[in-house]
């Protein structure tokens, strides 16, 4: 069971304070796995949604109205639109790649969703990147040189290549199985898949 995300996406931020209370409910572990949402959306011809309809009338509002309404039924009170969206993430996401082999991992990942979509900062400067690390009490030193390593960097192409085999176009996407659901508004039948694949 795999979560494929990427930090720069707001609805990943939400999956990801949803994902503990299935892990709960149903005795699951789901794994998350790191992936390039711009490699993956160049390599399906996909675009962000707020380009992909920013010609449609009355669809970015609604877009916004959803988002509003989900929010609100799952109470993310320390939820905030980052300024700097759109980010690029690649040095997060290497530094993920890097911390998911590290005893930290599970740590970082929570760092670095509190400052890109609770406390708005700035996520593509790896000054304050560094800093972030440093405020959270993780290796900065060596999470920032990792993420100049060639095995780090092929690592994070590969699991975004291996997503895009799987069906992947976008992000959130989880894997139950061969089964791949994709996006926030997905969880309950993720949740039901789960049960189901674990009877």
């Amino acid at each position: 069971m795999e979560f494929h995300y990427d930090f720069g996406s707001p609805n990943t931020y939400f999956c990801h304070r949803l994902i503990p209370g299935i892990e709960e409910r149903t005795g699951a572990q789901i794994t998350y796995c790191p992936v390039l949402l711009g490699g993956i959306f160049k390599a399906t011809n996909n675009r962000p949604p707020m380009e992909q309809f920013a010609e449609v009338k009355n669809k970015k509002e609604y877009q916004a109205l959803e988002m509003k309404r989900f929010i609100a039924r799952h109470q993310f009170s320390n939820y905030r639109f980052n300024p700097h969206f759109p980010v690029n993430t690649i040095h997060l996401m290497r530094g993920a790649v890097f911390a998911s082999h590290q005893d930290y991992y599970v740590r970082y990942i929570e760092a670095m969703y509190q400052c890109m979509w609770e406390q708005g900062k700035n996520m593509a400067d790896p000054e304050v990147i560094a800093e972030a690390l440093r405020e959270h009490g993780l290796p900065a030193d060596g999470i920032v040189a990792a993420v100049q390593n060639p095995e780090i960097k092929q690592e994070l192409i590969d699991n975004t290549s291996r997503s895009v085999k799987r069906g992947a176009f976008g992000s959130p996407t989880f894997f139950v199985g061969d089964e791949m659901f994709f996006g926030k508004d997905r969880l309950l039948e993720l949740e039901e898949e789960i049960v189901s694949q674990m009877r």
